[in-house]
């Protein structure tokens, strides 16, 4: 077995300091081209690799980045993966992922595990069920930074990048409202989540552009699994005033809630129409898609989130700006083709 190249014996064979070659080979500018380029030129014939334990210990980094998402299975978060894969490659940094499955002590445990791993930092969308935030505080105290993105915890001190769903909701309230709707539903997701008290408001506030009155009975909560969506639906379409459209939390949940719609012999998008988040690829290839959907960009949010952790990697601050980082991006309302 022979040993791999190291700093030593190029700086023999070349008669100058390990310091030296350690400058050369970052290209310093201290050390001057004929110097680097001869450094860089035996390295390469030497097949030489950095030593990755010792430039931990050198720079206190491990160039590793911890994502954890709640379900890879969904194409929103599978874009949001690519987008930080692709951004941390570009940096030279591996990424460490975890799925919580949309469970507080799977996430938890993720947490430990990748802090652990030494991780330089932390990209994370919170599980559903996610009340408790003391793991994240951990990560705080061993200087860890952590960006949230697309689901937020409701903290002042946290670095983040949301998407705005007020915005779309009020474009979509709107489209709904000019195409004759006067009942609007709203299966909405866990209480606890930041975007869902945004739908809320987006939601009253269309009304108020017509103007209508505001009934809470018709903002539903579902826990995002098809028993939970059906449950809703059964909630909402018992009512007296039933809905003749409803705005639902994601694709997944309106794909849920057509399939109910249409055992009760409801014809969709016509007896009831559907509007739902996300705009998954897979929605608008279903046998009976949404009239709409509104756009929430997890592509652009992870790239985002991924440029704010590496500023904060790398130390960069913008002068006279907040010491946290809070990005917001728009949602969109999309309207499918007939």
């Amino acid at each position: 077995m022979v040993n791999p190249p190291t700093i030593k014996e190029i700086a023999k064979r070349l008669n100058i300091s390990t310091s030296t070659v350690s400058r050369a080979l970052h290209n310093h500018t201290r050390i001057n081209i004929q110097t680097r380029m001869r450094v860089q030129q035996l390295a390469r014939e030497l097949e030489y690799e950095p030593n990755q334990k010792a430039i931990f210990f050198q720079q206190r980094r491990t160039f590793t980045i911890g994502v954890i998402l709640p379900d890879l299975s969904e194409f929103y978060f599978s874009s949001a993966i690519s987008a930080i894969e692709d951004l941390s490659t570009q940096h030279k940094y591996s990424v460490l992922i975890g799925q919580s499955f949309d469970s507080e002590v799977r996430e938890k445990h993720i947490v430990e595990y990748v802090m652990n791993q030494r991780i330089d930092g932390l990209i994370i969308s919170i599980a559903k069920s996610t009340v408790n935030f003391e793991h994240f505080e951990l990560l705080k105290r061993y200087g860890i930074p952590v960006v949230f993105f697309d689901r937020i915890p409701d903290l002042a001190d946290i670095h983040y990048v949301a998407c705005n769903v007020e915005t779309g909701t009020i474009q979509a309230m709107k489209f709904l409202l000019r195409n004759g709707h006067r009942v609007v539903g709203v299966l909405n997701g866990p209480d606890g989540l930041y975007s869902c008290r945004q739908r809320v408001a987006g939601y009253i506030k269309g009304l108020a552009s017509h103007p209508l009155k505001f009934d809470p009975n018709l903002v539903v909560s579902t826990d995002l699994t098809k028993e939970g969506t059906e449950k809703a639906m059964a909630e909402l379409m018992g009512l007296k005033r039933k809905p003749t459209a409803l705005l639902c939390f994601n694709d997944n949940v309106c794909l849920d809630a057509m399939q109910y719609a249409r055992r009760m012999k409801l014809k969709i998008n016509k007896d009831v129409s559907f509007v739902s988040f996300a705009n998954q690829p897979m929605i608008n290839h279903a046998a009976f898609p949404p009239i709409a959907t509104i756009e929430q960009f997890p592509h652009l949010q992870a790239q985002k989130a991924t440029e704010v952790l590496l500023d904060l990697l790398n130390k960069r601050a913008e002068p006279g700006g907040s010491l946290f980082k809070r990005i917001i991006v728009d949602s969109q309302l999309a309207i499918y083709k007939k």
